[in-house]
């Protein structure tokens, strides 16, 4: 039975990553021989078009053999018992593909594309390739539906008064050393009980008391809901 308690997750690379998505880390910083700032930069997109589309479209094929894994689905489990939101760092659709009903992307959306004229006009891709000469209805290349390095994070907004709701907070596969992201902590009320799951030793932002477990996204999950649907934690 749900309760209404509200649950925000706030989940980063490392729960894609047992999906067998690559990360930025995980490619040393490189894609091929490229920095990923020369095909994740606005700069890159002037002055290299076809490198970064090559760069996402091969990212996109990935995403779409790759699988939601049990972090994913245990989420959605949780939400039988809590108001569940997720805020994502993720350009994946795994979440959604897993069932979850509530999911910020704070980063954008691989299997989309928007406007360069226009930035409010964004259209889901079909299969996984954009190519130059697919253009909006004004007739403007389309780009991929992601936040570059170095631009603005638009969404960030949204995740602030998300997290500020939170009773719970779990932290899943994310070093919460990038911001914005890395900020959101800071909003969660002094009252919510906050969760980390990573396999990793994470620094931790600030001083607040955090039950930390120490596995991967899959096995971290399960063990968090064995936790909150335990004695002690009404449901």
């Amino acid at each position: 039975m749900n309760s209404g308690i509200k649950l925000i997750v706030l989940s980063g690379a490392g729960i894609s990553a047992e999906s067998g998505l690559k990360t930025f880390r995980d490619m040393g910083g490189l894609w091929e021989q490229y920095n990923v700032t020369e095909v994740a930069s606005p700069e890159a997109w002037k002055n290299n078009r076809e490198l970064v589309l090559r760069f996402y479209n091969e990212r996109r094929k990935q995403l779409l053999e790759a699988r939601p894994n049990d972090g994913h689905t245990g989420l959605v489990t949780l939400e039988k018992y809590f108001d569940v939101e997720i805020i994502t760092q993720n350009v994946d659709d795994l979440h959604e593909r897993a069932g979850s009903k509530k999911v910020l992307h704070l980063h954008g959306e691989l299997r989309k594309a928007r406007s360069t004229a226009d930035p409010s006009l964004i259209y889901p891709i079909k299969g996984w390739e954009l190519k130059t000469g697919d253009t909006c209805e004004k007739g403007s290349q389309l780009r991929p539906h992601v936040v570059w390095f170095g631009e603005p994070v638009p969404a960030v907004k949204k995740a602030v008064q998300i997290v500020s709701t939170a009773e719970i907070l779990v932290i899943i596969g994310t070093s919460l050393n990038v911001y914005p992201a890395a900020g959101l902590i800071h909003y969660a009320s002094p009252g919510a009980e906050i969760f980390l799951i990573d396999p990793n030793p994470v620094n931790m932002p600030g001083n607040r008391e955090i039950t930390i477990i120490q596995k991967g996204a899959g096995e971290g999950v399960k063990q968090l809901i064995k936790i909150l649907t335990g004695k002690g934690k009404k449901v």
